[in-house]
Order: structure tokens, then C-alpha cells, then sequence
């Protein structure tokens, strides 16, 4: 297993090898990741043209890519399958064939019990010595990827693996990289919060919490970076207020600003994270613009600071930009965790994707335990996406949701930076 940050030639690296197997001698390889459409984007039409082009001159012209079946078929009968463990008629598919190299890219967002019987399917008779190569951003010590390959631990029962010499394990970062690398990239991830520094620059696995409402590898399964998202029946920019006077002041908490829709799939999606130390006329008007990208229904805004105040910071600055909007105050009778465990629990169900990366929410919301929040400062991105969530999922029974015209959500492909596009 490849290890280690981000874009440190993990990928690159390992279809290389495969590349190399597969011309050797006629035989068949399976890649695979999680979601199918992230396959196709970021390996089909990204990283295996780069290494045809720079490692194989020529070989291209010869191949052909069978976009039936999603198959890459070499000079010599070799062939390259790319599959998705999401979908049960992809899967069959897939493992209906025998592979003498199987590639599970980005691990960590597999389950363990996809994992294994993904390997059941290596076993295809060629010259080659049969191979299983796996790559990740490292995500929790709890993780099987963790206790396989660092600790030589079986994942189910914990004891030491028969075999620790087939188990080897390498760290890749970007440093390492850095010859194929913008310099503002690095210096980016490296500007990172302290955990996504660690996991995106440094490589390095997340201490385990068996109390956490979040993990790294529960928000990666469910995250979606790559392929398009369905119609929103609703969208809510919700906003959780602080005492914040503005961005020069380090002393106040920041005031969550989040946006997040209703697919018409039934399944719940956090669009946009724009949280920041703003003054009240600043967040006014940031949530007013949110609610007009994104063609919002509703703010809502949780009321326990100020009160009728924050309602009139809405509205004035609605006034401000010459709309009307429609408001809906949410008052905390309950603490943060109690609020929060049902909005862990549908992540827990797959019925809540982040659309992108959002280093700082995801630092907060992995702070959450059922002991209590545990990060340094006041979680108000992680409040304000679970006050939007909150008033998004008790309506999705509703029969008018799913009647309306189409709308196409602004999503964040970014880092920290907010990065625009239409789905």
C-alpha cells in the first residue's frame, strides 16, 4: 500500500506497474475505487493518458477503450477493467472475471467487507505473480487500511497476520513530489488546518476515537468530488451567529455560514461552506448572496445569540440587495451533541454527501464526541451544517418534494479556497 498527502504520484505510480504487468504477458487487471463515476475522472480520462503518454509512447494508438463495459484493451489481449464497488450490477459485473492485479484506488473510502471480496478475484492464472496494490490519503488509526498494513493486524479479529511480509506499506507526500508540483499548491496544504495538514501534506494517520461522531473515513465514503449531483427539491443557507465584530477579531468564534440541499434522490448534500469571522452586515450580506447563487428557499438561522437582532440582520441585508427572502429561526433547546448524533447517523445511513473538501468543518466535525466537543474553539461551521441538515431531513416524506423545475447547485471542487462551478 501507497500512503501518504496528497498528489504525491500515488496513482501515477501504481497504473505505471500495472501498465508494466499487463504488456509482459496477456492478462487482465482490475482497478477499482468506490464510486464509479470518481474512477472514470480521475483515472480513465486523467491518469491513465498521462502515463500511455509518458511512459509508453506509442501504445495508445493501439489500445482501444471499450466504453460499454469500461474496459482498456492493450496490443497484446491485456486488459484493464475499472469498476465501482457502489453499484451491486457494476460489482457483479466485475468480479464475474478473474484479475492477476487488483488496484483499489483511494482505499479509504472502501469498506473492509468490499475489500474482501474484491480480493476473492485475484486469482486469474498468468505468468505473473499475482498483486494487490492499494493507495490512500491516510484516514483514521480505526481504519483497516491502518491495522493491515502499519500495525500487521487482522482488521476483524485483531490478531497478527499470518503473513506480515505481503503487507508492505509506503509513504509518498507531495514533498517528494515537488519536480511535478505548482509551489502554491504545497504552500496551500501546507496552510491547511492542523489535522488536514497532517493527513494531505504530512501523511499521517488520524488518532482513533471510538467516541467520535465523525471520522475521516466515514466523511470520504460519502464525499463526492468528481461526476455531477442530482436536482435540489430543497436548498436552506443556514447560519449560526457569533459575537464576532469582524475578521481582525481573534477573540470571538466564527460565525457558521452553510449551505445545504435536498436531492431529489432523497439524499442530503452540503454544497458550501462560508464560515468566517464577519461582522453582522458582512454575514448578512454573505448569506443574502449564497441564497441567490444557489437559489435558496430558506435561511435559517439559529437564535439563541441576539435573538431578534439576527433576524433583522437578515433582512436588511436583503433590503441591501433588493430581495426578499424567506427566514426561519431555529432556537437550540438541547445540546450540541444531542443535536448532532442524528445528523451522524444519517452520514452513518449514506444519506448525506459533502460535495467537496471542506478542511475546516470536517476538523470540527470530527472534534464531536459522544463525551463532547473536544476541538479548541466553538464548532460553528459543524452547528451550522447540522441546523441546515436538520431542517432539510424531516421533510423529505413530503410528496411535493420532487416537483419544481430543475436547478443546478453551485459545488466547492477547492480546498480551502472557494472554487465555483456548475454541477
Amino acid at each position: 500500500m501507497a500512503y501518504g498527502g496528497s498528489r504525491s504520484g500515488k496513482t501515477f505510480g501504481f497504473i505505471r506497474a500495472i501498465m508494466i504487468r499487463a504488456l509482459a504477458h496477456k492478462s487482465r487487471h482490475a482497478i477499482l475505487r468506490y464510486r464509479f463515476n470518481h474512477i472514470k475522472a480521475s483515472i480513465v480520462y486523467d491518469t491513465l493518458p498521462k502515463v500511455m503518454e509518458l511512459c509508453f509512447p506509442g501504445v495508445a494508438d493501439k489500445s482501444k477503450l471499450d466504453k460499454t463495459d469500461w474496459f482498456y484493451s492493450l496490443p497484446n489481449g491485456s486488459e484493464l477493467w475499472f469498476g465501482g464497488l457502489d453499484e451491486k450490477e457494476r460489482v457483479e459485473k466485475i468480479l464475474g472475471n478473474e484479475y492477476a492485479t487488483l488496484y483499489l484506488n483511494e482505499c479509504s473510502q472502501i469498506p473492509w467487507a468490499s475489500r474482501n471480496m474484491a480480493v476473492t478475484r485475484l486469482a486469474q492464472k498468468t505468468p505473473l505473480r499475482l498483486k494487490a496494490y492499494y493507495d490512500c490519503n491516510p484516514p483514521g488509526m480505526a481504519h483497516w487500511t491502518y491495522r493491515l498494513f502499519v500495525e500487521k493486524r487482522d482488521p476483524d479479529r485483531r490478531t497478527p497476520v499470518a503473513n506480515p511480509g505481503n503487507y508492505a506499506a509506503l509513504l509518498m507526500n507531495p514533498q517528494d513530489n515537488a519536480a511535478n508540483l505548482d509551489q502554491r499548491y504545497l504552500e496551500e496544504l501546507q496552510a491547511m488546518s492542523e489535522s488536514m495538514r497532517r493527513r494531505f501534506f504530512l501523511g499521517q494517520f488520524a488518532d482513533a476515537s471510538d467516541t467520535a461522531l465523525w471520522t475521516l473515513e466515514l466523511l470520504d465514503q460519502q464525499r463526492i468530488v468528481d461526476g455531477s449531483l442530482p436536482e435540489m427539491a430543497r436548498i436552506v443557507v443556514a447560519v449560526d451567529p457569533s459575537g464576532v465584530s469582524g475578521e481582525e477579531d481573534k477573540r470571538s468564534d466564527e460565525v457558521g455560514l452553510v449551505v445545504c440541499g435536498l436531492g431529489r434522490d432523497g439524499r442530503g448534500y452540503v454544497l458550501e461552506d462560508l464560515s468566517g469571522r464577519m461582522a453582522p452586515a458582512q454575514w448578512g450580506d454573505a448569506a443574502i448572496s449564497a441564497f441567490q447563487r444557489h437559489e435558496a428557499d430558506a435561511i435559517v438561522a439559529e437564535e439563541n445569540f441576539g435573538g431578534a437582532m439576527v433576524a433583522e440582520i437578515v433582512r436588511s441585508a436583503g433590503a441591501r440587495q433588493g430581495i426578499s427572502v424567506s427566514y426561519r429561526p431555529v432556537k437550540a433547546s438541547r445540546g450540541k451533541i444531542v443535536r448532532a448524533e442524528p445528523i451522524a447517523a444519517l452520514f452513518e445511513q449514506r444519506k448525506v454527501s459533502l460535495v467537496g473538501l471542506f478542511p475546516e468543518l470536517e476538523d470540527q466535525l470530527c472534534a464531536m464526541t459522544t463525551a463532547g466537543y473536544v476541538g479548541s474553539r466553538s464548532p460553528d461551521r459543524a452547528d451550522a451544517m447540522i441546523w441546515g441538515l436538520a431542517s432539510l431531513f424531516p421533510a423529505m416524506t413530503k410528496p411535493e418534494f420532487g416537483i419544481g423545475g430543475r436547478r443546478a447547485p453551485v459545488v466547492n471542487v477547492g480546498y480551502s479556497s472557494m472554487k465555483k462551478r456548475r454541477a
